[in-house]
């Protein structure tokens, strides 16, 4: 809608700088760059560190996060790709599947921005990916620095949980259990 303006919030500032990850799929390589380039832009602007990889699909982003959030210490994720609708059903299944994982990681407390585009031709990629115009690369950047400064706020613990740590917890308060 020509003429509508979005509120931005204001870049979230941390005490020690957050690390994300990138998880970009290149399909589409010029406009992956594009994405790329904003969201490291943003990062960056967050004084945030950042990795990438490349993963081959939408449908691959999903699963590369949640490896890396089970074998590596990044504090949030940064998904980017873009799908383009094309003459049969996998759009929709691609676009939903992909979607419906990264939601359901960040419902688990992953702090994830999602920029994968799904639209309908390659002209709406490349404008919702150039970071001189919508910046959708920038705006996952910016959903996963906004939920890293959340979850610092909240105090995300990253202790462990279960048996041990709950008798380690009713313990004296040397951390010797109570007998």
């Amino acid at each position: 809608m020509a003429g509508t303006s979005h509120y931005i919030l204001p870049r979230p500032d941390f005490d020690e700088a957050p690390k994300l990850l990138i998880v970009i799929s290149p399909y589409y390589k010029d406009i992956a760059d594009n994405l790329l380039s904003g969201a490291r832009a943003e990062i960056e602007a967050a004084g945030g560190q950042h990795e990438t990889i490349e993963v081959p699909g939408a449908l691959e982003i999903p699963t590369a996060i949640g490896i890396a959030e089970r074998m590596s210490n990044f504090d949030g994720y940064v998904a980017l790709g873009c799908v383009i609708r094309g003459e049969t059903t996998h759009y929709e299944t691609v676009c939903n599947d992909s979607s419906r994982a990264l939601q359901l990681l960040g419902l688990q407390g992953l702090c994830i921005g999602n920029g994968i585009l799904t639209v309908e031709t390659q002209k709406q990629a490349e404008v919702r990916a150039d970071p001189a115009d919508q910046n959708k690369g920038g705006g996952a950047a910016a959903a996963a620095l906004h939920l890293i400064a959340l979850s610092r706020k909240w105090g995300r613990s990253k202790q462990g949980v279960g048996f041990a740590h709950d008798i380690l917890m009713a313990g004296n308060t040397d951390g010797t259990p109570t007998a």
